[in-house]
């Protein structure tokens, strides 16, 4: 067939797209004498369609691709995650167009609405990658809500609660009232503020804080050790006049202050800073709730109480202010302030009884593995900056109060604990709390027929569930723990889950997996988490490298964001320039972990190369109308080639062939992609190809001019699939052409 004047992507990309996925090129086969090369996708969230990062897929695509081209059993897994938050909220979002909230359904019904919602997208994202040409696994295409799944991530949970590493605990911790639901420390995102900085009186003191309205849960004052300005006053109790009345007040010593703050006194509330907190636990303080996961101050706060923050703080000043109890106000002072990475609103530090995991156990194997090699990151700059991470690494809170996602496997019994229906139920079933409205109701305390066995109750009493019933006085009235994991816990499983661990025999051939290829921003995040729990479970790690890849960024290189509004539908680019020509724009010029500007210019190359491509291509093939390639084979001919001119751009090929190679194994993409660019452009059609115009015995050097071109076209294939895959089928030389390009090209002997 006679190749069209110019490359149509818009209709041989779908089309091909279409026959890859059809023809099941890319399901991967186990060979037990052989060692696999596996890739599992990063999961994309399920409620929406792939935005530019995830275009860079093309990583893992380029090593799947070439390896598979090695002849390695590979396998490129897909899949979606639930993306508990992060659904909810963009649901919510939803709602909130239509006039409603999540507080206008009971938690089944919002459960249902959620799943519809996230079904009727979940096709968009796979309908995506088929498009950008990815050589997924498709019969293998997991889910994290599959119950396949959720079995494994259950049993996880069991044996941490087993081994004594799952507690549930009243802890301080961020949590967004906006969102109604924690978040761990890795999820918070700080910000500069300029803010009031109030001076007032304290008793015999004068203190600086910009939290005046939390003064109702203060149990202590601290000052430095050191600071000789305030030694008489340590231990000493101290009375001040509130506004609820007076207060008795211990004064206390401790490192944490700095003296060089305001005036080097500080007020203590436990229950509502992070430092505060770890202050009180080493003094032995109590503490006391001021604010609720409403946002609103609690009954402690006298006639306050009802009040938002922001009102509260106002009301306060301005009471302290007529009283002569505000010194002075520096308006502003400049700190950093905790915020949703989802909403944008105000962190509040809690005390939640909350699930955690003990990690320290976990930290030892995950650090361990780093440093005996089982486990290598590239950039290896990575490295040092994650064994950082799980250095620091507080216990992970798993609790996460929102319905989207899979709900923690523990059981309260309400009968042999009574007092669980007045400090849980009735905390709990106030709609405007972020929980949800008629909990009692709701759950009409149901008997657990099918759930895991595992009953936990709140007097750290842990039992095994039998028949539905209670074990420890047989009670019928079970009560479900309402939080649900967060995402990070069975995303962080993904290895395991996927392959279906333990006895699945694609556990057993493709674990661990070759790389993990993903974004340096959510090393803690995922990598860490996946390194922590692959090593619990399995004793071995759940991959044997870290890619961590670059960030896209628009044509000013500028980070891409909703409220700057230059957000990249990679599928719009897609649709303007095709897929081959992104991909090469991601790749192209890209130092490993930098930043990637993706504006026109770039993908103006990109289309640049595949029309050359594509008529160095027209020119081979008019040629071959003269003398049909049918006649010979090029590669069994090869070897009489004698022109100085054929020899030199084999010896050329040959080292592109060797370089490309060692590139590929060491994730020098953009390097390996510049060296088959120049010496297409360069070597090949600008200087070989001219050269042969102006021959008189063209015969020999046509064989080369086919053979070479068969090179290139394997090269090229990882980085651009569909055009070279185009191409290749157009001509008689191709090996087989029932399969797709299936082959490392070797240097050639002539």
């Amino acid at each position: 067939m006679e190749l069209a004047k110019r490359p149509d992507f818009t209709e041989y990309e779908p089309r091909i797209a279409e026959w890859w996925v059809k023809s099941n090129f890319y399901q991967a086969r186990i060979e037990w004498s052989q060692e696999p090369y596996t890739i599992l996708l990063p999961p994309p969230n399920a409620n929406a369609p792939l935005h530019a990062g995830h275009a860079l897929y093309v990583v893992e695509d380029i090593l799947c691709r070439y390896h598979r081209m090695k002849g390695d059993p590979t396998l490129f897994l897909p899949g979606t995650d639930h993306a508990g938050i992060e659904t909810q909220y963009v649901f919510e979002q939803k709602l909130n167009e239509q006039g409603k909230s999540r507080f206008d359904f009971d938690r089944q019904t919002l459960y249902q609405m959620i799943h519809a919602f996230v079904e009727e997208n979940r096709g968009v994202a796979t309908d995506q990658l088929r498009r950008l040409g990815f050589s997924l696994d498709w019969s293998r295409e997991r889910y994290t809500l599959d119950s396949e799944i959720l079995n494994i991530v259950y049993e996880t949970f069991r044996k941490l609660h087993d081994d004594k590493l799952i507690f549930r605990e009243e802890r301080l911790v961020n949590y967004c009232t906006h969102c109604g639901t924690s978040f761990s420390n890795l999820e918070i995102k700080y910000i500069d503020e300029k803010s009031p900085l109030y001076y007032m009186k304290y008793g015999p003191f004068t203190l600086a804080t910009t939290r005046p309205e939390t003064k109702f849960g203060d149990t202590a004052v601290a000052v430095n050790p050191n600071d000789d300005r305030y030694s008489a006053w340590v231990n000493e109790e101290i009375v001040y006049e509130s506004l609820v009345g007076p207060r008795t007040m211990r004064v206390i010593a401790d490192e944490a202050v700095d003296p060089k703050f305001g005036t080097g006194v500080v007020k203590v509330t436990p229950a509502h800073d992070h430092n505060d907190f770890e202050i009180a636990q080493r003094h032995h303080l109590d503490f006391v709730k001021v604010v609720n996961r409403e946002g609103v101050l609690t009954e402690v706060a006298g006639e306050y109480a009802g009040q938002s923050v922001k009102e509260a703080r106002a009301a306060v000043v301005e009471a302290l202010t007529k009283r002569g109890d505000i010194v002075k106000v520096d308006e502003d002072y400049e700190h950093r302030i905790a915020v949703c990475y989802r909403c944008n609103n105000v962190i509040e530090p809690l005390l939640l009884p909350q699930w955690f995991v003990q990690v320290e156990p976990m930290v030892n194997l995950t650090l361990q593995a780093i440093e005996e090699k089982k486990v290598q990151l590239y950039p290896p700059r990575f490295k040092q900056e994650l064994s950082r991470w799980l250095e620091t690494a507080p216990d992970w809170n798993i609790s996460r109060q929102i319905v989207w996602g899979p709900q923690i496997p523990a059981w309260y019994c309400l009968d042999c604990n009574p007092q669980i229906e007045l400090v849980f139920l009735n905390e709990e079933k106030n709609p405007t709390q972020g929980h949800y409205p008629d909990l009692k109701d709701q759950y009409e305390f149901n008997t657990i027929k099918n759930g895991l066995q595992t009953l936990v109750a709140p007097v750290d009493a842990s039992y095994q569930l039998k028949d539905g019933k209670c074990p420890g006085c047989g009670g019928e009235h079970l009560l479900q723990e309402t939080d649900t994991f967060d995402t990070w816990f069975s995303s962080g499983q993904w290895p395991l889950t996927t392959l279906g661990y333990p006895d699945h025999d694609d556990f057993r051939y493709f674990y661990p997996t070759s790389v993990l290829d993903t974004m340096w921003d959510i090393l803690p995040f995922w990598v860490m988490r996946m390194l922590m729990l692959g090593l619990y479970r399995t004793g071995k790690v759940p991959y044997k490298w870290v890619h961590l890849h670059s960030r896209v960024v628009d044509g000013k290189g500028q980070k891409m964001s909703k409220s700057r509004g230059n957000v990249i539908n990679p599928i719009d680019l897609v649709n303007a320039y095709g897929a081959d020509v992104l991909r090469f724009a991601l790749v192209f010029g890209v130092g490993p972990a930098s930043d990637i500007p993706l504006g026109d210019e770039k993908m103006v190359g990109g289309r640049n190369f595949v029309t050359k491509i594509w008529n160095i291509a027209r020119f081979i093939q008019m040629q071959n109308q003269e003398t049909p390639l049918e006649e010979y084979n090029p590669y069994q001919e090869a070897a009489e080639i004698t022109h100085p001119a054929d020899r030199a751009i084999v010896e050329k090929l040959n080292a592109v062939i060797a370089g490309m190679e060692e590139d590929l194994e060491k994730y020098q993409f953009a390097q390996a992609l510049d060296k088959i660019y120049d010496f297409t452009w360069n070597e090949f059609a600008s200087k070989y190809v001219e050269d042969f115009k102006q021959r008189s015995d063209q015969h020999q050097s046509k064989i080369l001019l086919n053979l070479v071109f068969i090179n290139i076209l394997k090269l090229v294939h990882p980085f651009m699939p569909f055009v070279t895959e185009e191409l290749y089928r157009h001509f008689p030389w191709q090996e087989n052409p029932s399969i797709s390009l299936a082959q490392w090209p070797n240097p050639l002997n002539v």
